[in-house]
């Protein structure tokens, strides 16, 4: 089956420890694709389950990042970051209620990582200096989050 959504190299930011989080992340909606294709409700809550946890472990990362960095904007930036997981654990739990969510959940997903990438996250890369790849932070980052 060919992936809901490829990588695009226009949504790199240059900072490859975010580059490589954000990948998994699309990684996480073509699972979500493939299990929305199946009548296995136990495996979209397993993927909707995972989507939150390594989101919420990424956003909070990216925020630390931001704060190591003293990116001014953090504050919205985090207020995005909460209003999407909390969006996806509605999702969620209209998901345990009985209502199949995950086709038009997929979908939203891509518009959201897309735009939140293009737009927000390109906002604070000029401002970061993020560990350099091969580093003892970034290899730890790599084995956590790749």
């Amino acid at each position: 089956m060919q992936p809901f959504m490829e990588w695009s190299d226009n949504l790199n930011t240059g900072i490859d420890v975010i580059d490589l989080q954000h990948r998994k992340i699309v990684d996480y909606i073509n699972e979500l694709h493939r299990a929305s294709q199946t009548i296995d409700r136990d495996l979209v809550g397993q993927v909707l389950n995972g989507l939150i946890e390594y989101t919420a472990s990424h956003f909070a990362f990216e925020e630390e990042m931001l704060i190591d960095n003293h990116y001014g904007e953090i504050d919205e930036h985090k207020r995005l970051h909460q209003n999407f997981i909390e969006r996806i654990k509605r999702h969620l739990a209209n998901h345990e209620k009985g209502a199949n969510v995950a086709r038009a959940l997929t979908g939203e997903l891509q518009i959201w990582l897309i735009a939140h990438i293009s737009k927000e996250d390109q906002r604070y890369v000029p401002s970061v200096t993020a560990p350099p790849v091969g580093s003892a932070v970034s290899k730890m980052i790599k084995r956590f989050f790749g």
